[in-house]
Order: structure tokens, then sequence, then C-alpha cells
């Protein structure tokens, strides 16, 4: 995919987030709106309601007081006698004889009268101790019967109703509607709560719309390092054979009189290629190898600076003489000796002295040095080639990796070398790191863990 398609996939996936996120917002708006709205409108009733109840209460309570005195005959003005102490709560003022269970009869159907079918609690007090002398809890059943509750237990201040009959004036009753006690008016749902909701959806779309653009992003760059190793692996492939089919044709066309001196300098291109393609499938097979965690290790006590010599004499002798570049040792480790694979060993340190050959635009001058630290051998290799940059080198360690140089292919390679260098250093135990910038080389450690005394 192109880049100009993925920024046109981006700018769709925004458009569409921004799109949803809008009609979310719009709708989680008129949703509290409209709750608003309705409580506002329910509030409304329920203090209508409340009224309602109130005034109800109100007249049954004169109802019964005046009950009371036309049984006992009496002509008190029982004006402002009821009141509402709160919402749930009232009182009456009784100058006249009061008997409890005439008071529990007369407050029961006159509740009933006016269709105040809830329980209720009421209670004779005396006005100079202000202490409950008779009381009784009623419940209110579907068939519109009160019954007393008689869960509630008035027994340590119930006296003999037949006993108790209040000829004072210094009394007073009470009535108690608990349903009541905790109606309030109704309150708006948390307006925080959708907010938090859509901020939560809000963070995982971005979360996953992120996640997906990174996907593609990677994607991208694993098909261009695809595209760009099978281009490396056709160019790579394709030299050899060519030179193997053209030395083969020469020899082909070669009569009985041919210099046996030229027929055998075709042989040896022939063989030097076939070498040479033979390595390249060679390399390639090892990384599949190493994927499937099939290859095989020998260990085994070797000497990293005879490693490191006879690699110098040989890419002097076969690179460095021609354009006069030179390898400098600095082996100051005092134990080199390391438990590893010989053969493998040996490629890591080939592959870095070809890198650092490959890679650099002047005449080669490297230098290889060797230090103990912590146990380890420490196998640097430092060039002076064209450096890497910042960007490129948290990836020069993967599989396929090459530093983007454009259209140009100056250099020839799978991406392949350095992968193997990092798998190998790791499977023995050991690490590599790097130091390199644009124009100034670059510095390739190896640490290996040294061979010990009990080894």
């Amino acid at each position: 995919m192109s880049n100009k398609r993925i920024r046109t996939v981006i700018f769709f996936g925004i458009i569409s987030i921004l799109s949803i996120l809008t009609i979310q917002i719009f709708w989680i708006q008129k949703n509290i709106e409209f709750q608003e709205t309705n409580i506002q409108i329910q509030n409304r009733q329920d203090s209508l309601n409340t009224a309602q109840f109130n005034d109800k209460v109100i007249i049954a309570l004169k109802k019964v007081a005046d009950d009371i005195q036309r049984i006992n005959n009496s002509d008190m003005n029982l004006y402002g006698n009821v009141q509402q102490r709160s919402s749930n709560y009232f009182t009456v003022e009784m100058m006249d004889t009061v008997h409890p269970f005439l008071l529990e009869q007369l407050l029961k159907w006159e509740f009933d009268e006016k269709n105040l079918r809830e329980d209720f609690q009421f209670g004779i007090y005396d006005c100079w101790s202000d202490s409950i002398i008779y009381g009784n809890y009623m419940n209110f059943e579907a068939d519109s019967i009160y019954t007393v509750d008689h869960s509630i237990d008035f027994n340590s201040f119930i006296v003999d109703e037949e006993e108790l009959r209040l000829n004072t004036d210094m009394h007073y009753f009470g009535v108690y509607f608990p349903s009541r006690g905790h109606a309030g008016l109704r309150k708006m749902p948390n307006p925080v709560t959708p907010w938090i909701y859509l901020i939560f959806i809000i963070l995982f779309v971005i979360a996953f719309f992120a996640f997906a653009v990174s996907i593609i992003y990677r994607q991208n760059k694993l098909s261009e390092i695809k595209n760009d190793f099978i281009n490396n692996m056709t160019h790579e492939l394709k030299t050899p054979i060519a030179t193997i089919r053209i030395s083969s044709e020469s020899l082909l066309n070669f009569n009985d009189n041919t210099d046996p001196e030229k027929r055998l300098r075709y042989a040896g291109i022939i063989y030097k290629e076939n070498k040479r393609l033979e390595q390249q499938v060679e390399r390639v097979l090892n990384i599949a190898k190493l994927d499937k965690k099939e290859l095989k290790l020998k260990l085994e006590s070797i000497d990293i600076h005879e490693i490191v010599e006879e690699a110098k004499e040989n890419f002097e002798f076969s690179q460095l003489e021609e354009v006069g570049g030179k390898i400098t040792l600095d082996l100051q480790a005092e134990n080199h000796i390391v438990i590893a694979d010989m053969v493998h060993v040996t490629n890591v340190v080939n592959n870095l002295i070809d890198n650092a050959i490959k890679y650099c635009e002047q005449v080669p001058q490297i230098e290889i040095s060797t230090k103990n630290q912590k146990g380890k051998c420490l196998l640097t290799v430092a060039d002076n080639g064209k450096g890497i940059s910042k960007e490129d080198i948290k990836f020069i360690f993967d599989k396929f990796y090459r530093v983007p140089t454009g259209n140009v292919h100056d250099v020839k390679g799978f991406g392949l070398g350095l992968y193997y260098v990092k798998t190998i250093i790791e499977e023995l135990g050991g690490s590599i790191t790097v130091k390199s910038s644009i124009g100034n080389g670059s510095e390739f450690t190896i640490a290996l863990p040294v061979k010990s005394e009990k080894q």
C-alpha cells in the first residue's frame, strides 16, 4: 500500500470517528435534556400529590377530632388543633375525653374514607411530660382493612385499654406515616456518568485506531522490506548464475587446441561463482533454521584472538589490498578464551568486518579491539564508514532490514547479516551493541562469556 493510500485511509478513519463522536455527543445531550424535563414534570406531579395527601390527612384528622367532640357532647372550639409538624407527621390537640380504642377506630374509618391507604402509626401523648401514653402501628392490607402490626412492641408504655380513659384536656395525639418519610423530589441522574462513558469510548476508539494505523504502517514497512529483499536476493543470485552460464558456454565452445590455462581459468571462475552461490543459499537457510530454533551450536573452547587475526589476514588479502585499506588490531583482553561455536563466531566476526568494508565510501580504516569486563570478553569493530542514523539504528538488527538508500543499490546483501550476528550472539549468552552517527562511522561491540576455571 502506498503512502498516499495510507494517508487517505487515516483521513477517512478520522472523519468517521469524529462523525460517530459528534452523533454520540448530540444524543447524550438530548437524552440529558429529556431526562431533566421528565424529572421536572414528575417533581411537579409529586409535589401536587403530596399537597393533596396532606390536605386529605388534615381533613381526616379534623373529622376525627369533631367526631370525638360530638360523641362527648362537647362544644369546644377546635380551630387550629390539627397541625402538620413535618412531611409525614401530624398532631391533634384534644380538649376532651379521649379513648384509645375509639381513636384507633375513627382513624381507620376516616383514612379509609379519604382513600388514604397507607400504613400509619399513632400515639397519645401527655402534654406535661411529652411522653407517649398509648400507641399502635396499623398495617394497610389489600382488602382495605387496617390490622395491628404486632411486630412493634408498645407493651412498655401501654396500660389496659379498659382502664385507660383520658378525661383531661392535657393530651394530644400524633399520626405518623412511615412510607412518606423517605419521599422527596426526584433527582436528576448524575450527568457526569454518560460523559465518563463517552470518554472511555473515545479513548478506546483512539487507542484501537492508533493500533490499526501502526499495524498498517508496520505491514507497509514489512512489504517494502520484503520487496527490497526479493530484489537484492534476485540480484545476488543472478550475478553468479550469469557468470556460471557465460563461463560454461565458453568452455563448451573451446576446441581441442584451446590453451589449457584458459580452460583452467574459466573452470576456476565457475567453481568460485558456484561457491559464492552456495554461500548465499546457505546464509538464507541458516536464517530459516534460526527462526525455527533448529540451528544446533557446537560449543567448544575457542580463542577469539586467533579468529580475529585470521579474519584480518583474509580480508586484507582478498578485499583491502586493492583499495589500500587497513585493519588495526588492539587486543588487550587477558582472558580471550570463550565457550562458543567456532563456525558461527567466525561468521559473526567476518560479517562485522565485511559490513565495515561494504558501507565505507572512502579507504576503509577498521580497528578491532578486545578487552575483559565483568566476566566477559568484549570485541569491538570500529570503522570509518558513512554511519547509521538514529532512526535506522533501532531497526538494523531486524530480519531483512537494510538502511534505505532510495533507488541506489550499490551495496549487495539480503539484510540478514546483522540479524544473524545478533541471533547467534544471544544464543551463546552474549550481547551486541552499536554506536553510530551519520558521517562518523560505526562501532559494533559484542560481549561473550569467557571460559571459567570450572569449565
